[in-house]
């Protein structure tokens, strides 16, 4: 009697024990009617990642990762598939991103909606709805970093080979001339402080001053030049009109005459040439006269060489 009471008891607890467990698995499992899939496409590495790992939708719990496997249409993809509370308003402008919790570094499925398409996110051809994960900011940053050391690795290149002995050389022979330069600019700007103090001291406010009143007195001296000029222009017009006047008080009249007197000038000194050049030719002539001009032929007393 005592082992069946036993018996019982042990077999009480066993019922009770996987009523637990099941009860148990059934709450952790959650409500299943309520969940509906989504299979995540994806291309990058999914580090981190496992089944039963959270999928969160701008920051809040939704689901749950229920498969991850390569596509066998292309083995290039990976296919995460999802399950997700059915009243979470999924779009075709979803997409998923890789995150990783706190400082944990456990991975989960983010899940944004970008805007793009507002329709409603639905399977094609009977299948699951696909949504495309996009890089996380871990791969960005490991692209970005990859590129900046890539283009860091081509600029230390391109410095080096810029900086190669012979540049070097050139570079401390510039370095040179500039000093020798600078040291030869120290008394020019010390003549520059010069300069600059006696141009403060020209435009100081007597000189402006000055200055002031020779511009004043300016303006009288310009109205008296140009009555000056209209007097000028007036006495010129009136010179014209007296050279040009044919009568007989005007200048025009002395034009004859004026070209007499040049006639008579021109024969003296036609003349006044001649006797010079006589005087030149025979300066005894002065003394004992002209002498006479030997004849030519066919003039009398001519004599040719024979008679000579």
């Amino acid at each position: 009697m005592e082992n069946r009471a036993h018996a019982i008891v042990a077999g009480l607890f066993t019922l009770f024990l996987g009523i637990a467990a099941l009860t148990a698995f059934l709450w952790l499992r959650g409500n299943q009617d309520d969940l509906r899939e989504y299979v995540v496409v994806t291309r990058q590495n999914l580090g981190g990642l496992n089944p039963q790992a959270q999928v969160r939708y701008r920051g809040i719990r939704i689901g749950k990762v229920t498969d991850i496997r390569l596509d066998a249409d292309d083995p290039a993809n990976i296919l995460v598939t999802i399950a997700v509370a059915d009243d979470i308003p999924l779009t075709k402008g979803t997409v998923a991103k890789l995150s990783y919790q706190g400082i944990t570094g456990i991975a989960h499925i983010l899940l944004l909606d970008s805007g793009r398409n507002p329709e409603p996110l639905t399977g094609e051809g009977g299948g699951l709805p696909r949504i495309t994960m996009t890089p996380s900011l871990m791969d960005e940053l490991g692209e970005s970093g990859m590129a900046t050391l890539r283009y860091a690795q081509e600029l230390m290149a391109a410095a080096s080979a810029t900086l190669n002995e012979e540049n070097r050389r050139r570079f401390a022979a510039t370095l040179t001339n500039l000093e020798a330069a600078s040291s030869r600019m120290a008394p020019a700007l010390e003549n520059l402080d010069g300069t600059l103090v006696q141009v403060r001291r020209l435009l100081d406010e007597r000189t402006v001053q000055n200055v002031s009143a020779a511009s004043k007195e300016l303006g009288p001296l310009l109205a008296d030049a140009r009555q000056t000029l209209v007097r000028l222009q007036g006495a010129a017009e009136r010179l014209e009109t007296g050279v040009g006047d044919p009568a007989g008080g005007g200048t025009a009249a002395l034009m004859p005459r004026l070209n007499e007197l040049a006639t008579d000038f021109s024969l003296t000194s036609r003349q006044l040439s001649r006797v010079l050049r006589l005087l030149e030719d025979s300066p005894q002539g002065l003394v004992f006269g002209v002498p006479a001009a030997v004849p030519g032929p066919g003039e009398p007393g001519f004599a040719g060489k024979e008679g000579r």
